[in-house]
Parts: C-alpha cells; sequence; structure tokens
C-alpha cells in the first residue's frame, strides 16, 4: 500500500520529527509512505473571516494539487466519523482488498480545510471532537496507521 500524508506545515521541534521518523521507520515495513509537507499560507494579524477563508482555499488549492489521480482521498476533519482502532485497521485493510492502494490522509492548517478538499474526500475521520495542533495529529495519525497494520497482521503491540 503506498500511504501519503498531506499537511499544511512544517514539524518545527525536534521531539515530534524524532517521534514521525520513528513511525516512518516503523511502518517501512508495511507500507510505502510519504510525508508531502504543505506551505502555510500567511495570515494576518487579527484577520477577520474573509482573509481566515483565503488562507483556507490557498492551502486547499496546494493540498488538492498534491492528491494524485485515483488515490483515496481520508481527512481529517472534526465533523468526520470517529473509528476505535481495529475499525480503522478494518478500513485500511478493506481498501487494500477492494485494490485501493494509494490512500492519502489529509491533515488541514490551523483552519482547518476548505470545503474544496472536504468535498474531494472519500472518507471524513475524526479522532475526536476536540482540536489537536496538527504537527501533534501527524504523530497521532502515524502511530495509528502503524497500529492498524500491526492489528491486520495479528502482531503484538495493539493492546
Amino acid at each position: 500500500m503506498n500511504i501519503q500524508i498531506i499537511c499544511i506545515g512544517k514539524l518545527k521541534e525536534k521531539y515530534w520529527t524524532d517521534a514521525v521518523g520513528e513511525y516512518m521507520k516503523r511502518l517501512s515495513r508495511y507500507a510505502s509512505v510519504e510525508i508531502v509537507e504543505l506551505k502555510e499560507s500567511r495570515l494576518p494579524d487579527k484577520a477577520g473571516p474573509a482573509e481566515e477563508e483565503k488562507v483556507k482555499t490557498e492551502e486547499g488549492r496546494e493540498i488538492l494539487k498534491s492528491i494524485k489521480d485515483g488515490t483515496y482521498v481520508v481527512t481529517l476533519e472534526i465533523q468526520g466519523k470517529q473509528l476505535s482502532s481495529e475499525e480503522l485497521a478494518a478500513k485500511i485493510e478493506g481498501l487494500g482488498l477492494e485494490g485501493k492502494s494509494d490512500v492519502a490522509f489529509v491533515i488541514g492548517g490551523s483552519l482547518g480545510l476548505s470545503p474544496e478538499v472536504s468535498k474531494r474526500a472519500d472518507y471524513k475521520l475524526s479522532f475526536s471532537k476536540m482540536t489537536f495542533p496538527h504537527q501533534m495529529m501527524r504523530v497521532v495519525l502515524m502511530e495509528q496507521i502503524y497500529r492498524s497494520f500491526k492489528i491486520i497482521r495479528h502482531e503484538a503491540y495493539h493492546k
């Protein structure tokens, strides 16, 4: 399986980059994983709703450009469906069985995703009704993808 993690912004702190590096190494046994980091659009100080929408639209355009044709797209959204780890594993396994070998997980910027990106999603996934920093979500997502492969292969780790 080819997994893309498309995200807005770069990881700045070493502890995030170390965690991502560890999960990249672990995931390499199960899938080809590529992280696509896109530039955050600049939000002016004291920005109003119009400026915020402009930023989401700009970031959304870049996200959509990064999605290859035929890719199954999973967006991370507060309003998405919440799954247990076992359900996410079943979802990933099901995609593979359906011949969907290219999967992109999309993490928006600090303002969230544009409506265009949300509309492009084949599946909307929520990790919680809470909002998390997008740097942290990258690590949490990678851990859950890794956990999914361990569950699928019936390997020790899950519990």
